[in-house]
């Protein structure tokens, strides 16, 4: 895993993240640790994988938890972030 893959899982979670309405977490060292995960289960899996969640080792059971997964939307409304604290919700101005 490279810093370029790094920086590749930083855009596109920025990217999902603008166009949601969210924003990254702003602690950086926590944001990177996440990325780092996700870049590192991309690489070795196949899958930007949850680095926060346990996979089964059915990649059909477990493409519920490929980045964004499928409960991130209800934990950011419900308590404000995903699960590993890459997406929030941005607060009103």
């Amino acid at each position: 895993m490279t810093e370029e893959d790094i920086e590749a899982t930083r855009a596109e979670a920025k990217a999902y993240a603008k166009e949601k309405g969210y924003v990254l977490n702003v602690d950086e060292k926590q944001l990177s640790a996440v990325l780092r995960g996700l870049a590192r289960n991309k690489e070795r899996l196949g899958a930007a994988y949850c680095p926060c969640r346990l996979r089964s080792g059915d990649p059909e059971k477990d493409r519920i938890i490929v980045c964004p997964c499928l409960y991130h939307e209800q934990e950011i409304e419900e308590q404000g972030s995903c699960h590993c604290r890459l997406f929030f919700k941005k607060k009103a101005e």
